[in-house]
């Protein structure tokens, strides 16, 4: 076999490869074999009927398209490690010659990995939030926990940020009300912000039975975009009521006896959550820095791919209906261009993440172990909210086994090329990021290792 290397572009190359027939004797064989397996030829028992039969009643066409079915995966990926590709995506193959008992020609376009040059980490200098777990952010952890106990009073004063309200809301044009923008009874918290833009300021200071006006964009049915007066009527006002903190509380709604252990525990879980936001922020820090000194071209066909593929899973889950799309865009504050855009700018991050974490664990060659591999899954099991052997046996027979090895790798090699870079927080102090990403830590599977391949996930569905 010969093949040859054709540059296309910076992201793309045709590869040519020809197959004389005195390297495909054994296929051919085993083409003939195959062929009468599948057919029936009087006088014959199945499987041994000649081959000048089956040339005769089937074309001799029939074998070499076999032959050539056969060959090319295998043909094609010796062409790949003999020329030392960074293939990415699916090839596309054309057979380009077929001379019977002399050769077989075919090309396969493909789009491989540019070339990336790995910048020099430890030139690298980020800044990142400061480690908080102080009083502040303990009382805001305890407080949520009594939120959950909490009751919801009926008051008369005037409402404030973080009441309950049952609200009816209608709206007009031109003082042409509007039928389908009519809500009744609709139960809303003041600050929320997620319904209408406006109604949180117009809310705040009204009782029971009082309403008021403000102008805002409808955001559904054939008036959406256009500028109407809304009017919210308050039929009921509640306040949250918390539970007083206590030992008795404690002991209802937590392991705990006393307030004491109850605060020692929230203390320690937020310091630890506070070190996991601030190692995700160094990972994020150095991995945007890195970017910007390793400038390179995106596959463009690869992009087109993951970017189709993830717009027809979101809009698949909708039919395709251009309506229900179109108003769960606009529900959003966006359009199907604004969308599709913003959709494909995320799938070039993506690619652009992996592609230059799959070099730099070209350059780093970080090991990964058994544990290491089944930690991940494990842990992307549990992302997905699935059962680990349930998981295990999608990825097996889907073939992504290779793929999560490829995460660890990737994100072993950042971890690695991280503790070489220098780390400040906002007030000036040295942050060693060996504590979070140094050997031991990887080594063991920690938070701060899943962290580092986060950097990754976003490139699986590609």
């Amino acid at each position: 076999m010969k093949s040859s290397v054709e540059k296309l572009n910076d992201t793309r190359v045709k590869l040519i490869i020809t197959v004389p027939f005195d390297e495909l004797q054994g296929d051919i064989n085993n083409a003939y074999a195959a062929i009468a397996q599948q057919v029936s030829i009087p006088g014959f028992r199945r499987g041994k009927a000649p081959r000048q039969l089956i040339d005769a009643r089937f074309g001799r066409g029939a074998v070499l398209d076999q032959v050539i079915n056969d060959i090319l995966p295998s043909r094609y990926q010796a062409a790949v490690e003999e020329n030392k590709l960074a293939v990415i995506g699916q090839p596309q193959i054309d057979v380009t010659k077929l001379e019977d008992n002399e050769l077989v020609e075919f090309t396969a376009e493909v789009d491989v990995r540019p070339e990336i040059t790995i910048p020099d980490f430890s030139k690298i200098a980020v800044e990142v939030p400061e480690l908080k777990a102080d009083d502040e952010a303990v009382d805001a952890e305890i407080d949520r926990l009594r939120e959950r106990f909490s009751e919801l009073k009926d008051t008369k004063r005037k409402l404030k940020t973080g009441d309950f309200a049952i609200i009816n809301l209608s709206a007009a044009i031109d003082g042409k009300e509007i039928e389908e923008s009519k809500a009744e009874g609709l139960s809303y918290q003041v600050g929320a912000g997620d319904l209408i833009d406006g109604l949180d300021t117009a809310l705040r200071g009204l009782k029971t039975g009082e309403s008021a006006d403000f102008e805002a964009e409808l955001q559904f049915g054939e008036h959406a975009g256009e500028k109407a007066t809304v009017t919210v009527t308050v039929e009921q006002t509640k306040e949250r009521k918390l539970p007083e903190l206590d030992d008795d509380f404690v002991q209802e709604a937590s392991e705990f006896d006393t307030v004491e252990e109850l605060r020692e525990s929230v203390t320690e879980q937020v310091k630890e959550q506070a070190k996991a936001n601030q190692a995700a922020a160094i990972r994020d820090e150095v991995l945007k820095a890195a970017l910007e000194q390793a400038e390179f071209p995106l596959p463009e066909g690869l992009v087109d791919e993951q970017a189709h593929a993830q717009l027809h899973q979101i809009y698949g889950e909708l039919a395709h209906n251009d309506d229900q799309i179109d108003t769960l865009l606009a529900a959003q504050g966006t359009n199907r261009a604004d969308f599709e855009a913003e959709n494909r700018e995320n799938a070039e991050k993506a690619i652009r993440n992996q592609l230059f974490l799959d070099a730099l664990a070209e350059q780093e060659e970080p090991e990964v172990s058994q544990q290491e591999l089944t930690d991940h899954i494990l842990f992307t099991a549990q992302s997905y909210g699935m059962d680990p052997n349930t998981f295990i046996a999608q990825v097996s027979q889907s073939g992504q086994i290779a793929q999560l090895f490829s995460d660890v790798r990737r994100g072993k090699a950042l971890a690695i090329a991280i503790t070489r870079t220098s780390v400040k927080d906002e007030a000036g102090n040295k942050v060693d990021p060996a504590e979070y990403f140094g050997e031991e830590e990887v080594e063991e599977g920690t938070d701060s290792a899943e962290t580092t391949s986060e950097a990754t996930s976003e490139t699986k569905e590609s």
